[in-house]
Parts: C-alpha cells; sequence; structure tokens
C-alpha cells in the first residue's frame, strides 16, 4: 500500500511539475525572448564579420551576451505580466497568464523580473560597458516607455514600444564592437520598421479584446482603414533600408527586396479584401516569416560577403 501511494504521488506530480514549467515560460513570454535572440545573435554576429574578429577566440563575450539578452527580455516580459493583472484578464489573449490564473502571486512575479533584470544586465556589462547601457536603454523603452505609459495612454503606443523591440540587435553589435556604426544602425532601423505593420496586424485581430480592455490600439482608435494606411507606410519605409548593410552583397539585397515587395503587395491587397481579419491573419504570418528568413538570410550572407 505504501508503495502504491508513493508511485500515485510520483505520477501524480509529473504533469504538475510540467504546468508549472508552462507557466514559468509563459511568465517570461518565452516566444518573445526566442525571436530576440535571434536578432541579438544576428547583431553580434555581423560585428564579428564586420570587424574581421574571430568569434571562436570570444566565446566568452557570445555566452555573457546572449544569456545576458535572455535574461533581460524574459524580465521584462515578466514585468509587463506584473503591470498588466488588471488588463489581462479582459482579453482572450491573455487571461490564461499565470498572473490572471493565480498560479504566481504578485509579489512573486515582481520578485522574478527583477531578479532576471539584475542577473541580465549583469551579464551584459561582462560582455562589453555598451551592451550594458543598452540593455538598460531596452529595458526603459519597453518597461517605462510602453508597459507603465504609452500602452493605455496612446494610439502611438505601437510605435513607442518598437524601440525597445530593435535593441536587441543594438545590444548585441554593441558587446562585440561598442562603437556601433551604420551596421548596427541599420539593424536598428530594420526591426524598428518591421514591427508597426507586424502588431497593428495582431491588433486588428485582436481589435474587440483591446477594445474592452480600453487600450487605445490603432484599429480601435482610427479603425481598419487608417491601420491599413499606416502599415503600408512602414512596409514602404522598410523598402531600402536593407541597402543600408551593402556588406552583405547582392544576394543578400535581392532576397531582402524579395520579402519586402511580397509584403508589400499583400499589404496592397488589404484595400480590395472582403475579409479583414482573414488579410490581418495572412499580414500576421508573413511578418513572422519575413523576420524569420531575412535575419537568418543575414547570418548567412555575412559569412560569404
Amino acid at each position: 500500500m505504501s508503495n502504491g501511494r508513493t508511485l500515485a504521488a510520483t505520477r501524480n506530480t509529473g504533469p504538475e511539475t510540467t504546468s508549472v514549467v508552462k507557466d514559468f515560460l509563459a511568465l517570461i513570454k518565452i516566444g518573445i525572448v526566442n525571436s530576440n535572440l535571434v536578432t541579438t545573435f544576428t547583431g553580434m554576429w555581423l560585428a564579428f564579420q564586420f570587424t574581421s574578429r574571430h568569434f571562436l577566440q570570444e566565446l566568452d563575450v557570445i555566452f555573457y551576451t546572449m544569456l545576458g539578452a535572455a535574461f533581460i527580455i524574459g524580465g521584462s516580459g515578466a514585468m509587463n505580466n506584473y503591470i498588466d493583472q488588471d488588463i489581462d484578464p479582459i482579453m482572450k489573449r491573455t487571461k490564461a497568464r499565470p498572473t490572471v490564473t493565480g498560479r504566481f502571486k504578485p509579489n512573486f512575479v515582481l520578485t522574478i523580473a527583477l531578479s532576471f533584470l539584475i542577473v541580465g544586465e549583469i551579464l551584459l556589462f561582462a560582455a562589453s560597458f555598451a551592451a550594458g547601457m543598452w540593455g538598460l536603454v531596452g529595458i526603459f523603452a519597453y518597461v517605462v516607455l510602453y508597459s507603465m505609459w504609452s500602452k493605455r495612454k496612446h494610439v502611438s503606443n505601437t510605435v513607442v514600444g518598437s524601440i525597445s523591440g530593435a535593441i536587441p540587435p543594438v545590444i548585441g553589435f554593441a558587446a562585440v564592437e561598442p562603437a556601433l556604426g551604420p551596421g548596427a544602425l541599420a539593424l536598428f532601423l530594420i526591426m524598428f520598421a518591421w514591427q508597426p505593420p507586424h502588431f497593428y496586424a495582431l491588433a486588428m485581430k485582436r481589435t474587440e479584446e483591446y477594445r474592452a480592455a480600453k487600450i487605445p490600439m490603432l484599429p480601435v482608435v482610427k479603425g481598419f482603414k487608417r491601420t491599413k494606411y499606416s502599415m503600408l507606410f512602414w512596409i514602404l519605409l522598410l523598402l531600402p533600408l536593407p541597402f543600408l548593410l551593402p556588406e552583405l552583397g547582392i544576394g543578400f539585397l535581392t532576397l531582402a527586396t524579395t520579402l519586402n515587395l511580397g509584403w508589400l503587395i499583400l499589404a496592397l491587397k488589404g484595400f480590395t479584401t472582403k475579409d479583414d481579419m482573414k488579410w490581418a491573419n495572412k499580414m500576421f504570418i508573413y511578418s513572422l516569416n519575413h523576420m524569420t528568413i531575412l535575419f537568418v538570410a543575414m547570418i548567412i550572407f555575412a559569412v560569404f560577403s
């Protein structure tokens, strides 16, 4: 009997443990962490290539940078969950977050967020002083400028939020080349311009949820037609930006332009579509593939340029 109870208890802890891990990863927004680590690594990789330094001789810099970036992005995500506890239950997309379900108490979430941010900054400063400083800029932009200030007050919240999303590749670049340069600026601008049409597509899909939560997203305040024009504007702005990276060669510029033109064509179709939700979903999926392909291509073409 005793052995049977022990075995049953062991079996029952499996799903519970899995659930806790899943909720913890949701708390730190692991999907956002992973996607931003791709851009962080790209910035670092391009800096190695552009400065003719060999990454095998600076594995410690790679370790400190990638782990530090992961910690500050995860900590910022947890802080966002802490700040948004009052509105997350209203939205279908966020009502399953562990801060809403009660899995993690507010004080625990705040402790995790601050601990991650502190550890992450220590690691980034170990990589380089510039990487640590840019990490602080990213934290301030996401936690203060976006989460605490603009998200609930201004229709320009998405543009403000794009600042923090464009910082990770700069952190990666600064870890290797603190002086930065045109390459770092190009990465920042590309990520900055990419984000509004990406998030506007998501906002269109979740318009009624944002409206219920009183979040002044562009589709809520200005409507779908105005949102489509804004998406078109940002994609047009994105078109010439890959040419700020001529070091990557004609192959990269051709691929990047093809991706941008494909996104532009899809954006133009939005003005004649009969199903805005279906179109917005296509825009959202295209944006994800666009970013992944573009940044992986940067890494590949940097090796062969």
